[in-house]
Parts: C-alpha cells; structure tokens; sequence
C-alpha cells in the first residue's frame, strides 16, 4: 500500500527531475555586468579625438563617454584595444560585452547588431596636403590616389564616389584602403597618396593637431553619416540601458560639454529614425 508520505516522496522526486531537464534562464550581458561590476568593452583606440591612446591610456569622447556610464551603473571598465576589422567579429564571438568605439551605421551592420543612440556625426570629407593646387574640389580626385580606412563606415562611401566619378568620365586613379584612418593621413603627409576620406570631427582634431600640413577640400558623401556604439542582437536590453544614460547625460548638458571639450563644437544629434529600415 502506497502511504501518502510516499506519494509526496514521489512527487517531490518527479518535480525535481522535471525542473532539472527544463532549460535554465539565460543571463542576459546585461546582468552579468550588473553582477559581475564590470563591463568589458572592444574599441580601436586610432580614431582621434574619439577613442586613441595618450601616456599609455585609451582617452577621448568616447573614454569620457564610457566613464559616464559606469558611474551611472556603478562598475569598472575593462576597455580592449582592438583592430577595428576584428571589433564586430570579437563582439559576436562574445570577447567583450559590447563595442564602444565609433561604428558607422549602415543597413547591413543594422540587420545583424543593435546601435544605440549615435555619439558622432561621421559624414565624409577630404582633405589634401597643405599647398596641393591640383585638387580644389571633389571633382577634382579623377586620376588621384585616394586613401581611407578599410572596413570603415568611409570605405563604401569612398567606392561610391569612385563609381559616380567613372560614370561621369575617369574614376580615382587608385583607391588604397589602410588599416586606420591614422595610416591613410600619413600617406598623404608623406605623398603616397593624394587625398584621405575620414569623418568630418576627425580631420578637424588632424588639423588642428598638425597646423599648416593638412586643407579641407569638402565633403565626400551626399548624405549624412552617423557614428554609434553596437551590442549583440540579443542584447537590447544592454542597449537601452546604454540609451538611457546617453539621453540622461543630453538632458543634464554633460553630454555637450564632452562634445565641446573633444570636438570643439557641440553637434545635435538625432535620437529617432536614424536607422535603417529592418534594423534591430
């Protein structure tokens, strides 16, 4: 005869076996950097005066940036000086938590990562060497070695220019893609190329780090681009707990003022539709 304590026995028995086999809630990064207090980041410190490296440490407006908003979550940062070619492909092999460095958007990398709230606004320009009277406008790059970043949110841009360019006659002469923006300057400097591409922000801070070696030609893209942070697509979470610092730090003007002391201007930046359609 089954006594009742052996049914309870029992039940209590097939509970547990069936709670064991039920798959565990998953820890969202979010949590884990809650937990953990500290949030590891990827970034290519090579991107003046975004993210670069001054006496040994990564500064710049996104360091301040990152410095916001782990004291708003009260955690360390753990911050990884990376390739920017290896940053996305890092990130989804779950090295960091997320990547704060400056990531051009764009509908592909929209369908795969979730953005947060742009930091920059990245538009393309040119510049030329100081005293260069073959180059006075965009028009003027056909036949000339032109230089910028590879994998950056400036390389399609530079494609298309090159594409409408041969359309209307004779493209770049050559299009060399480097491993940073840095590397694309220098050649310029040192002539083995005619003009870089890069965001408009960083070849002002260029410019004005190195007075009378670097001129402005104008702008290399016929529409807005805009700079943001990127997290896993299963982590929107995390993104919008970065949101919802960025928002606060606008509405207490230190964002503006971290703008003003890196980029010697302050940009209004959109907080809506600035994605692509499909995006995460």
């Amino acid at each position: 005869m089954i006594t009742r304590r052996v049914l309870v026995t029992m039940s209590l028995g097939i509970a547990a076996t069936f709670a064991m086999l039920l798959p565990a809630s998953a820890e969202t990064t979010y949590e884990k950097i809650q937990r953990t207090k500290t949030m590891v980041v990827g970034t290519e410190a090579a991107y003046p005066p975004f993210e670069f490296v001054k006496d040994g440490k990564i500064v710049g407006f996104g360091r301040d940036l990152l410095d916001e908003i782990a004291n708003a979550w009260g955690v360390q940062i753990e911050q990884l000086d990376l390739p920017f070619q290896g940053i996305l492909p890092g990130l989804i092999a779950g090295k960091f938590d997320f990547v704060a460095t400056s990531v051009g958007i764009n509908a592909e990398r929209a369908a795969r990562y979730a953005y947060t709230l742009p930091i920059a606004d990245s538009t393309a320009y040119a510049i030329k060497r100081a005293g260069n009277t073959d180059i006075a406008t965009i028009e003027d790059l056909r036949g000339k070695v032109v230089a910028t970043q590879l994998a950056s949110a400036v390389d399609p841009v530079a494609k298309s220019l090159d594409g409408r360019l041969k359309a209307d006659g004779e493209g770049f002469g050559d299009l060399k893609l480097f491993p940073t923006f840095n590397d694309s300057f220098l050649a310029v400097a040192n002539g083995t190329a005619d003009v870089a591409m890069a965001g408009l922000p960083v070849l002002q801070a260029l410019m004005a780090e190195r007075p009378g070696v670097f001129e402005l030609i104008g702008k290399a893209a016929e529409t807005q681009s805009l700079n943001a942070w990127v997290v896993r697509s299963e982590d929107q979470d995390l993104r919008d707990a970065i949101n919802a610092v960025i928002l606060d730090l606008k509405k207490s003007g230190r964002f503006a003022e971290i703008q003003e002391k890196w980029l010697g201007m302050i940009i209004e930046l959109p907080e809506q539709g600035y994605l692509p359609e499909g995006a995460l």
